[in-house]
């Protein structure tokens, strides 16, 4: 029988006691190794950790949190061509998909430990300034954040095993809140991994990092209301999870990060085979083809003027006719496997809807896989969808209601840039959307005409077609979530993480006594 992974909880590792459930390798089927939560103390866990991880966390300073956050990733950097090895066998990603993961996870961490260092030798942050509470100013107001004192449950998504880890935990561990770590079970085997090689390093207080895997079963039950749950997934999961008595009854504060319909939009003005039609072409190529396109970030909808569709169409289905596909272990492989059988039916399901309203341009069927089973991989080429009614008056409106977690995405025409903007918002709030175009004052007013509806607006012109970091990468300087159907959460974006960890206090006082917390000795 194969490993059962242990869960590290109450300060210990400790196996499940059931079978546990099977994780695969997506291209060979092979079992790797299973997990299971069976019979843990789920309550001793989440009191150990608020008690014994929080209350030594909350006794450091953020410089102190943040050196522990440095020499976490000094462990992780040692141990990184084992990630990579556990990426390829339980993901089925190539090694540049990996990358993105792994090694955009270390650098996430890295991040905050600098941004912390910075925040000095104080345990609580200023909001603001002193503000007068009469015509006198000796009596005013000063704002505090201080770190809440309860437990951080993370529910993950698996195609982020590794990122999805450290995108949260190093913005909590760094506000003096302990986590435990929920990652999705299909590919549990690499965030256990990592926790295991920091826990083991002996880096943090114990009851500070926690991981449990297997069933979320019984983990929400036990929040209290000082507790904060953060969730990456599926809409309807979140709504389970916002229904939940800890969140109606108890003010456990959530924080959602759901599907989203991100777009791709050519600014009106540009020829084909321009520059910015180019970036364009290269870019939704990639955003479809990196991670086997299983990343919530990744193009869905690419919107282009009418009179360029064909000349898109053709040059991005030439783009992704080079992408090979099959056994990432084959250098000659770009795109890996989705992530498990039940994701390849997913998206074959998905694509099966999506085509009884658009034209297919280009067929991901037809890709050969390379040192693959057809019959076994899940694996499946990248697929270009298209149709000329992108309102929808003629029956096209699944193409803007329903995600496809795969490598696919759906092309479609606009008239004018206000057509253009209409059709971007009936994604109902995104995480992302990109644009494209030479015309700086355009796409600035594009910019700002769509920020409402989207966490992130990434704006590609020529000038910066070297430069910019990627419609998909998110950089942990810049807010990951976004409004409406994409979750309506907030994470990253610099120091502003670390709010969702703090509460925010008013404290009323003489200007001497507010002078005293404004102070840098000030505990």
């Amino acid at each position: 029988m194969t490993e059962l992974l242990s869960n590290y909880l109450v300060g210990r590792w400790q196996a499940g006691t059931g079978a546990g459930t099977a994780l695969f390798d997506p291209v060979l089927g092979t079992e790797l190794v299973r997990v299971d939560a069976t019979g843990l103390d789920l309550s001793a866990g989440f009191d150990f950790a608020r008690e014994q991880g929080g209350t030594a966390l909350r006794a450091l300073t953020y410089r102190e949190r943040a050196a522990l956050l440095g020499a976490a990733l000094k462990v992780l950097q040692a141990n990184r061509d084992a990630y990579y090895e556990i990426a390829t066998a339980n993901s089925g990603t190539v090694k540049n998909d990996s990358a993105v993961d792994i090694d955009g996870g270390l650098f996430t961490l890295g991040t905050y430990a600098r941004m912390g260092d910075a925040l000095g030798e104080r345990r609580f942050m200023l909001d603001g300034d002193m503000a007068r509470l009469g015509k006198d100013p000796l009596f005013q107001s000063q704002h505090v954040l201080t770190s809440t004192r309860g437990v951080a449950l993370f529910i993950n998504a698996f195609n982020f095993p590794a990122w999805g880890l450290w995108e949260k935990a190093a913005p909590a561990l760094l506000s003096g809140v302990p986590v435990i770590i929920k990652p999705a079970t299909a590919t549990a085997w690499l965030t256990q991994r990592m926790v295991r090689d920091v826990v083991d390093a002996g880096i943090f207080p114990p009851g500070a990092l926690s991981v449990v895997c297997g069933s979320s079963a019984g983990l929400m039950d036990q929040l209290q209301p000082f507790d904060v749950v953060s969730f990456t997934g599926s809409a309807e999961t979140a709504a389970v999870i916002r229904s939940h008595p800890a969140v109606v009854q108890r003010s456990v504060r959530v924080n959602i990060e759901a599907d989203s319909l991100n777009s791709a939009l050519l600014l009106p003005g540009e020829a084909a085979g321009s520059p910015a039609f180019e970036l364009l072409v290269k870019e939704v190529a990639r955003e479809m083809t990196v991670k086997s396109g299983q990343k919530c970030t990744a193009i869905r909808r690419v919107f282009v003027p009418e009179a360029l569709y064909a000349s898109v169409a053709e040059a991005l289905s030439a783009r992704l006719a080079k992408t090979t596909v099959g056994n990432p272990r084959n250098d000659t492989v770009r795109m890996g496997a989705l992530v498990s059988r039940s994701q390849l039916a997913a998206v074959r399901d998905g694509l099966a809807h999506l085509t009884a309203q658009a034209e297919i341009l280009h067929d991901g069927s037809r890709h050969a896989l390379v040192d693959a089973d057809a019959a076994l991989a899940c694996c499946v080429g990248p697929t270009l969808l298209g149709t000329r009614d992108a309102s929808g008056s003629d029956g096209a409106d699944r193409i803007h209601d329903t995600e496809v977690f795969g490598p696919v995405a759906t092309l479609l025409p606009y008239r004018d840039i206000a057509h253009a903007l209409a059709l971007v918002r009936r994604g109902q709030g995104s995480l992302v959307t990109s644009l494209y175009g030479s015309d700086a004052a355009a796409l600035a007013s594009a910019a700002l005409e769509l920020a409402d509806s989207h966490g992130r607006v990434h704006v590609i012109s020529p000038d910066v077609g070297a430069l910019q970091t990627g419609h998909g990468n998110v950089m942990p300087q810049s807010l990951h979530g976004g409004p409406g159907r994409a979750g309506g959460g907030e994470e990253l974006g610099g120091l502003r993480a670390l709010n969702f960890y703090h509460r925010r206090s008013a404290v009323q006082a003489s200007t001497d006594v507010l002078a005293h917390l404004r102070t840098p000795s000030a505990a």
